[in-house]
C-alpha cells in the first residue's frame, strides 16, 4: 500500500526542485536563442522525420452481426521504427476497424478476449482497485460502446471483464440519433494501458439524412471524401517500442496520475501525411488520447467548420480557426483545402500546454499531428451547407433546451490523506468502492453542476445518457476550499459553490451546443449540463435491470489499496435536490447484492489514469 506514489505527489517535493531549476536553466538559454532543451526528468522519443509514412484510412466494417476480438499484436508506427507490441481489434495491428451501421437497426457483437501478454504488463499498479497480479500476463477487457444507448449487460460494464479465451455477447438496439460513437477497452483499473496499446476504433451511425455516400441529401463530402480521424499522442522508447511512462518521477509499476506524449499519432501512424484534393473534406475527429486536452488549428489559420459533435449535426456550420478538443471528445469538421496550391501543405497543429503539475517536469505541447499536401486535382466542389437542420431533407431543428427540476452538485477534486499515497483523483470525494452513488429518476430533466477545485480540466463522460452544456463560471476555489473544510475521502462533499463565483458565465460555444456524452470541465469553473434521464418505455429496456457478470469472482475489487471492500460512512447521501430543497436519492436504494450481480452504469472522467483511479463512479437510473 505505502508504495505507490504518484506524480503530483513527488513534485510537491524534490521532484518539483529539480525541474525548476532544469527548466531555469533552459530558459536563461531561450532568451539568447531558441533551442530546444529537454527534461531530464522525462522519457523522450527517438527522433524520427515527420510527414514521410502516409495517414492510413482505416478500414470500414458493416453487418448486423459482428465479431469482435482483442488480440495482441505487432505494429509499425514509423518506417524508421521498429514494430512495437500492440493490441488491436479485428485482425488490426492496432486499433480497430471503423463500423458503419444505421440507426434503429440493432446490432449484435459477439466479443472475444485473444490476448496473449500485455505490452505494459510491468507498468500495471496491483494496488489500484481490482487490478490483480496476473493481470500482467492475462489482462481482462470489457468492450464499451461509448455513446451507445446501450442496456447494462451490454455496456461494457468495468466490472464485467472478459478474460483471455473468453467471449460474451452483446446486443445494441442503437435506437439513437445519428452520431460518431467509438468501442474501446473498459475493464477495471487498466483502462489506460489497454486503450493506449491500441484498443479503440470509430463508429459512424447513420440515418436516412447523413448516409455517408452521395446521395445524402445535406451535400456533404462523402467516399474518399469523408475520413475518420483518430488522434492520439505517445512515447516511445529508444528501442522504438511505445511505452506507457512519460516521466522518470514515478517508478515503474506505479500510477502516474497522466501525462501528455511528446510525438503525433493519426490512425496508427507517427506524423503521416496525406495527399488531398482540393475541394472540401469532412473529417470525423476523436481526441483518442489518454490524457491531454488539444487546442487544435491549421499552421496556416485558415478558417473550416464544425458541423457536429458527438451525437449528430449542430443547426448549421460553425466556423471557426481553432478549438479544444477533450481526451474522449469527437468533432465533425468540414475542411476546404481549394485554396491551396498544387503542392502546397498545411499541417493540423495544437499549441494547447500542458497541464500546470507536467510543466514543472518540462512537459511542452506536443505541436502537431499530420500534414496535408494539395494534389492537382479538383476533389468535391460542393458549397459549406448554409443549414444542417431545419430544412427540406433535414433533420428538425435542436430542440430548446429544457427546464430543470432536479439540482446536482459534483464536485472534482484531489484530495491528500496523511499516509501513501497522498492523493487521488476523486467525484464527490468518493472512491469507486463507496456505496454513495448517483441515482437520477427515470424521466426527470436534471442539471449537474460540476464543481472542480483543480487547476487542470476534466472530460466527464456519463454512459447510457446525453446531455446539452450550458456554461462555465470562473469560481473563487481557495475561498470555496476555505468555507466548505473537505472531510476525509469516502464521505460525500459537494457543497454548493453559488456564493464563490468569480464572474459572469461563459456560454458553450456555437460548436459544442449540440447532443454530447462528454463534456470538458475547465479547471477552477463550475460547468452545467442539463440532462433528461430516459424512461425505460422510451428505451425499450430496463436501464436499471440487474445483470450476472462474465465473471462473478472478479466483481467487488481486489488489492484496491482501501482493503478492495465497499466504504461505510456516516450522514445522509444528498445525491440531489429538487427546487424546493427535497433529497431526492438515498443509499436505501442501493440494494444490490454487488458480489454476484451488477446494476446500472458508470460515470467518470474520460483521462484514463484518473478513471482507472479513482474518477469513476456507479451510476443508477431509478424508476
Amino acid at each position: 500500500m505505502g508504495r505507490r506514489i504518484g506524480r503530483r505527489d513527488v513534485l510537491r517535493g524534490a521532484g518539483m526542485a529539480a525541474a525548476a531549476g532544469a527548466l531555469g536553466g533552459a530558459a536563461g538559454k531561450a532568451a539568447a536563442e531558441p533551442i530546444e532543451v529537454k527534461s531530464p526528468l522525462l522519457f523522450h522519443s527517438p527522433e524520427v522525420e515527420k510527414f514521410v509514412d502516409e495517414l492510413p484510412r482505416i478500414p470500414v466494417v458493416r453487418g448486423s452481426r459482428l465479431e469482435i476480438d482483442a488480440a495482441t499484436t505487432s505494429h509499425r508506427f514509423h518506417r524508421d521504427l521498429p514494430e512495437s507490441t500492440a493490441f488491436g481489434y479485428s485482425g488490426q495491428s492496432y486499433l480497430g476497424p471503423t463500423i458503419e451501421h444505421h440507426r434503429d437497426e440493432p446490432l449484435h457483437v459477439r466479443f472475444s478476449n485473444r490476448i496473449q501478454s500485455h505490452p505494459f504488463g510491468a507498468d500495471l499498479d496491483t494496488t489500484i482497485h481490482g487490478v490483480q497480479e496476473s493481470w500482467r500476463t492475462t489482462p481482462p477487457t470489457s468492450l464499451h460502446l461509448h455513446g451507445g444507448v446501450t442496456p447494462p449487460a451490454s455496456d461494457g460494464h468495468p466490472e464485467n471483464l472478459v478474460m483471455p479465451g473468453q467471449s460474451i455477447e452483446h446486443d445494441y438496439p442503437l435506437r439513437q440519433d445519428a452520431g460518431m460513437l467509438w468501442y474501446h477497452d473498459h475493464p477495471m483499473g487498466i483502462t489506460r494501458t489497454n486503450v493506449y496499446a491500441g484498443l479503440a476504433g470509430m463508429v459512424l451511425l447513420r440515418d436516412e439524412f447523413d448516409t455517408g455516400d452521395d446521395a445524402n441529401t445535406l451535400g456533404l463530402p462523402s467516399g474518399e471524401f469523408e475520413m475518420p480521424l483518430v488522434l492520439q499522442e505517445k512515447v516511445f522508447q529508444p528501442s522504438g517500442q511505445q511505452t506507457v511512462r512519460t516521466t522518470l518521477v514515478v517508478p515503474e509499476g506505479l500510477w502516474e496520475g497522466g501525462g501528455a506524449g511528446d510525438t503525433g499519432v493519426v490512425n496508427g501512424k507517427v506524423w503521416p501525411r496525406m495527399s488531398v484534393a482540393r475541394g472540401l473534406y469532412r473529417f470525423r475527429t476523436i481526441n483518442a488520447a489518454q490524457f491531454s486536452t488539444w487546442n487544435l488549428f491549421f499552421s496556416n489559420r485558415m478558417r473550416f467548420w464544425v458541423i457536429g459533435n458527438e451525437h449528430g449535426l449542430l443547426d448549421a456550420p460553425v466556423p471557426v480557426q481553432n478549438f479544444r478538443l477533450a481526451a474522449g471528445e469527437r468533432i465533425d469538421l468540414l475542411v476546404d483545402f481549394s485554396g491551396l496550391a498544387p503542392g502546397e501543405s498545411v499541417e493540423l497543429c495544437n499549441d494547447e500546454e500542458p497541464v500546470m503539475q507536467a510543466r514543472l517536469i518540462g512537459q511542452v505541447a506536443m505541436p502537431v499531428f499530420c500534414r496535408f499536401t494539395a494534389e492537382q486535382r479538383r476533389g468535391f466542389t460542393g458549397p459549406v451547407p448554409q443549414r444542417l437542420r431545419g430544412g427540406r431533407g433535414q433533420l428538425p431543428v435542436l430542440p430548446p433546451l429544457p427546464t430543470p427540476t432536479v439540482v446536482r452538485n459534483i464536485t472534482l477534486s484531489q484530495p491528500y490523506e496523511l499516509r501513501l499515497p497522498p492523493s487521488i483523483m476523486t467525484l464527490n470525494n468518493l472512491r469507486y468502492s463507496d456505496p454513495d452513488i448517483e441515482m437520477p429518476r427515470q424521466g426527470t430533466v436534471e442539471q449537474w453542476n460540476f464543481i472542480n477545485i483543480t487547476p487542470d480540466p476534466h472530460p466527464i463522460h456519463i454512459h447510457l445518457d446525453t446531455f446539452r452544456v450550458l456554461d462555465r463560471t470562473p469560481l473563487r476555489t481557495l475561498d470555496y476550499q476555505a468555507a466548505n473544510i473537505q472531510p476525509p475521502i469516502g464521505i460525500r462533499w459537494n457543497p454548493p459553490a453559488e456564493n464563490f463565483l468569480a464572474g459572469p458565465p461563459v456560454p458553450a460555444a456555437p460548436w459544442e451546443q449540440g447532443f454530447k456524452d462528454i463534456v470538458r470541465v475547465d479547471g477552477g469553473t463550475v460547468t452545467r449540463i442539463l440532462v433528461r434521464i430516459p424512461t425505460a418505455d422510451e428505451l425499450g429496456f430496463d436501464p436499471d435491470e440487474p445483470f450476472t457478470p462474465l465473471n462473478p469472482s472478479l466483481v467487488g475489487g481486489h488489492g484496491d489499496g482501501h482493503g478492495g471492500r465497499h466504504q461505510a460512512h456516516n450522514g445522509t447521501n444528498h445525491n440531489s435536490t429538487d427546487h424546493n430543497g427535497t433529497d431526492h436519492n438515498s443509499t436505501d436504494h442501493n440494494s444490490t447484492d454487488h458480489s454476484r450481480d451488477l446494476r446500472g452504469y458508470v460515470w467518470h472522467c474520460h483521462i484514463l489514469d484518473h478513471e482507472d483511479h479513482d474518477m469513476m463512479l456507479r451510476l443508477r437510473f431509478v424508476p
